[in-house]
Parts: C-alpha cells; structure tokens; sequence
C-alpha cells in the first residue's frame, strides 16, 4: 500500500538527503520524497513507529493533523519563494498563496497566527533577513543588489527592515563577521 507522511521541518535539500539515506539504511521503500512529504510503499507492517524514531533523531516530526499540515504547506511555500532569486511574485502574498495552496487566505493567516505565533507576513519578513545574511555572508552582491535581488523597493526599506529584525545595520553586520543565522526550521 502507498502511504503519504507528512513531515515538520523539513524545509532544505539536506534535510531531504537525510532522510532519504535513513529510510534507505533501514530498508524501508521511498517512492517520493519532497519537502514536508514523504511517500512510502507500505508493505506487511506499519512503519510508522520506525519513521517516527527516524524523524526524531533528525530534528523532525510526523504531522498528523490537517491545520498543522496547513501551516507547515505555508512554510514550505514561502521557503521555496526565495530559492530562486531574483524573487518572482508578481502579487501580493496573500494572493501568491491563496493560489498556491487553493485555501481562503484570511483562514490560513489566522491559523498559521495561532499556530506559529506570528503572521505569515511576519515569517516571511524573517525568512528574507536570513537570506540577506546568507547573500551578505557569500560576498559576491552590494547591499543594493541584495535588496534588488528580494523585491525591496529600495535600499532604505530593506536597511530598516535588517535594523528592525537584527538590531543592527547591514554594514554592522557585514564587519561584524558574524555567523549567527537562523536555520530554517528554527524561525517563528
């Protein structure tokens, strides 16, 4: 039997390697595995307490209800958004994602407010600033191409914004030499 797994914070390709060279070191056949999900054929016994210790050990977990599954597509989504740069959204967020995920958006925002204790505006604002620190740590772009690169009107909105989430400017940070991003799955 084919059997989807849903998947809390899996939100990279590594995370995706993972978990596949786990399930491969414990026999268990993987016929799709992309962020948030897994399929599996289910053979005679369940896998599920076996998946569970593997999601456990890794940092993950099983999602086994709808609105947290939810909650979990929205972040995947936003994640996958700025993996490819220059950041392509020709709408509002709202509307990006009431698209994508063919759900009411007013819905989502109040279910992912409650789940995550943040908008999903907020997230996302956060989930910016960790790719700013990440282009600013690769040395290859000024601040201008950076805010370019994510959609910023100009620089002035994208330096308050950095201020605002870091307490320190983009300049501060570039000397400052510090590694201290956020992973993916630790943003909330």
């Amino acid at each position: 039997m084919i059997k989807d797994f849903y998947i809390k914070n899996m939100v990279c390709d590594r995370c995706i390697k993972v978990l596949r060279d786990e399930l491969n070191a414990h026999n268990i056949e993987l016929l799709n595995i992309e962020l948030g999900r897994i399929t599996l054929n289910v053979k005679d016994s369940d896998p599920t307490e076996i998946l569970g210790s593997i999601l456990d050990k890794n940092g993950f977990s099983l999602i086994n209800n709808p609105e947290l599954h939810l909650v979990e597509q929205i972040k995947i989504e936003l994640i996958q958004l700025l993996k490819h740069l220059p950041l392509q959204i020709e709408q509002k967020l709202s509307t990006y994602l009431e698209l994508k995920l063919h759900k009411d958006y007013f819905k989502m925002s109040k279910l992912f407010s409650t789940n995550e204790s943040v908008t999903i505006e907020k997230y996302f604002i956060k989930l910016k600033i960790e790719k700013v620190k990440e282009l600013i740590q690769n040395q290859a772009l000024n601040f201008t191409e950076i805010s370019q690169l994510l959609n910023y009107s100009n620089i002035n909105h994208l330096s308050r914004q950095f201020k605002r989430e870091t307490g320190m400017s983009l300049s501060e940070y570039k000397s400052s030499q510090k590694n201290d991003r956020t992973s993916l799955d630790q943003i909330v």
